[in-house]
């Protein structure tokens, strides 16, 4: 199979970004808690004595995380914030990192951030290397293509073509499965001028991602086709804390039966996307 890397283009301009002005810029979606009493040299306590936490997340997806004039904003912001806020942290003592795909693990395992909150799929292989909490959300991949492309509607017609992912995802992996070249760059924004050049016949990755991307571009670019996998969205943390990982599950638990999950939805990704009841938390054994 051939793969071929794209060289990094660069970032879309600010004012471009859709979603500056949404919830997590003017208005917090979670008031950070008292201080709970947690367990003497756990995670939770280490983070919550300090008031400080560091997150990964992308800054280039619209809807789920990119970054604004005051710091990334989409619903894995406001999922980082909700989690954050449990432990008595306040958003200014949030540290956000750009992850991109293919340096997801190596951060957590290095310990350069706390969490990863970030597209991020729940697969074997990666819970192998770290742990997930959730998942939270279950999106599918999907195709892009331009809009007025006839031609593509389903995974079956990228078989043989060039197809713009991303490197170190899963839906990269599933292009080379089903037979179709994939073009690797770093960012999913990358993948556009390709796309728009004629150098890629389509992008493809998960169904949110993409509509974040159109939504973006109006008129540009449309979904082809219905998703063909299951993507089950995990925030990422070092393998084996499980106490970390419990607390972090019972946290979205709470969030989904107080309301405060579907408005840290309604006020980004809902923009665009309609709300989807969440998955049960996957308490699987470390």
């Amino acid at each position: 199979m051939k793969k071929r890397m794209l060289s990094v283009l660069g970032l879309a301009a600010a004012s471009m970004l859709l979603l500056a002005g949404c919830a997590g810029t003017d208005e917090p979606a979670a008031d950070p808690k008292p201080a709970a009493s947690f367990a003497a040299g756990s995670t939770m306590e280490k983070l919550s004595k300090a008031g400080k936490i560091t997150i990964g997340t992308k800054f280039d997806q619209p809807l789920f995380g990119l970054k604004g004039p005051d710091g990334p904003v989409g619903f894995d912001v406001e999922i980082g914030k909700l989690i954050a806020a449990s432990l008595g942290i306040k958003d200014s003592g949030i540290t956000w990192v750009e992850t991109v795909s293919a340096n997801r693990e190596p951060f957590i395992q290095s310990g350069q951030v706390d969490l990863v909150i970030a597209t991020y799929t729940i697969n074997d292989a990666r819970k192998k290397v770290v742990s997930f909490a959730g998942p939270y959300y279950e999106a599918g991949q999907s195709i892009l293509v331009k809009a007025d492309n006839k031609t593509i509607k389903s995974e079956k017609d990228l078989v043989g073509k060039p197809v713009c992912s991303v490197t170190g995802s899963t839906p990269a992996a599933k292009l080379a499965e089903i037979g179709a070249e994939p073009l690797l760059t770093d960012t999913y924004s990358n993948c556009l001028e390709p796309l728009r050049s004629g150098t890629v016949v389509a992008v493809s990755t998960d169904n949110v991602i993409l509509a974040g991307l159109a939504a973006q571009n109006e008129g540009e670019f449309k979904i082809a086709g219905k998703p063909f996998t299951k993507e089950p969205y995990g925030i990422g943390l070092k393998l084996d804390d499980s106490d970390f990982r419990t607390f972090i599950n019972e946290t979205l638990t709470k969030s989904y039966e107080d309301g405060a999950y579907k408005k840290a939805w309604e006020d980004t990704a809902g923009q665009v996307l309609p709300y989807v009841k969440p998955p049960a938390v996957d308490n699987y054994s470390l």
